[in-house]
């Protein structure tokens, strides 16, 4: 079933619209609050859906609150809830958050500003723990998710996306979608976009893009075990096509190409983002111009 709320319009002067998309299953205490985040945000997204995968009881009073669009997800599992969000919106930029995120008052006009850049292609943010003190939030984060880019990007070739807060443009889920593991509700669904997004992407992380999540998987070792897991379970099952080797030469090669494209203006190679100047004129050796310089005369 599919609640209307929060559908999108366009947006003027060619900026890209952006709708932020939220799996939920059994996580129903956290989404209010999430909610009242995006509530607060002094730039509205321009969609706003949240996939109810399952065992959150009736969302219609939350949804009429926070003007949502609902639509259920009957494949348990967030990699089914993810596609089935992604593929419902023509938003330029989805944006894949948690329950349990809380987003800081100018996320999403942090979000545009970053996506008028039309060489980037896909961001992810870092994160702090609201209810915990300040220094004990930072290093777990930093542990947490600095373990998580570490391990993650050597099996990658580029750093991952964190589903707690990621953006892609739709043109990488167009060609993603096919091989993402919707069904597979044993992958994490945003090791698994990034194991599939086109060779020579590039993930930026823009510390704007934090957000506040619950310390609740750095508090259960038998979640954290689980996790890791799931971690394992996604590379292995993208093996052999997807070992380091393999993917490092398609994306060096990838990266390649791109460098040898010309540029729409004809000014020499184009690099990963918008064709910049071409090369400079290269200045006489002696310094003076060559319509002065003197010629040897010839003789007969």
């Amino acid at each position: 079933m599919d609640h209307d709320g929060g559908r999108m319009g366009g947006r003027p002067g060619g900026q890209p619209t952006l709708a932020i998309v939220i799996p939920v299953r059994g996580d129903r205490g956290y989404l209010a609050r999430c909610l009242r985040s995006i509530e607060a945000q002094s730039v509205p997204p321009d969609e706003l859906i949240v996939v109810d995968n399952g065992e959150n009881g009736d969302l219609r009073d939350l949804a009429a609150r926070y003007r949502f669009r609902t639509i259920e997800e009957p494949v348990a599992g967030i990699p089914a809830a993810t596609a089935t969000g992604f593929d419902a919106t023509s938003a330029d930029v989805l944006a894949r958050i948690d329950a349990d995120s809380v987003l800081p008052p100018h996320w999403v006009r942090a979000a545009r500003e970053r996506f008028t850049d039309p060489a980037v292609e896909a961001v992810t943010g870092w994160a702090w723990m609201p209810n915990a003190p300040r220094l004990v939030s930072q290093l777990s984060v930093a542990a947490y998710l600095g373990a998580y880019t570490l391990a993650a990007g050597l099996g990658l070739g580029h750093r991952p996306l964190w589903g707690s807060s990621m953006l892609i443009r739709r043109r990488l889920w167009t060609v993603a979608r096919a091989r993402f593991c919707r069904h597979d509700q044993h992958v994490h669904d945003d090791l698994d976009l990034s194991v599939h997004l086109p060779p020579g992407t590039r993930v930026i992380r823009d510390r704007r893009l934090s957000v506040g999540v619950s310390s609740r998987q750095f508090r259960d070792a038998a979640k954290l075990r689980r996790y890791v897991a799931m971690a394992v379970h996604t590379f292995v099952k993208h093996w052999p096509r997807e070992l380091p080797p393999f993917r490092s030469v398609r994306i060096i090669r990838a990266r390649m190409a791109r460098r040898r494209r010309p540029n729409p203006a004809g000014r020499g190679p184009a690099g990963p983002g918008p064709a910049g100047p071409g090369p400079a004129p290269r200045a006489p050796r002696s310094g003076v111009p060559d319509s002065r310089r003197p010629r040897p005369s010839r003789r007969g």
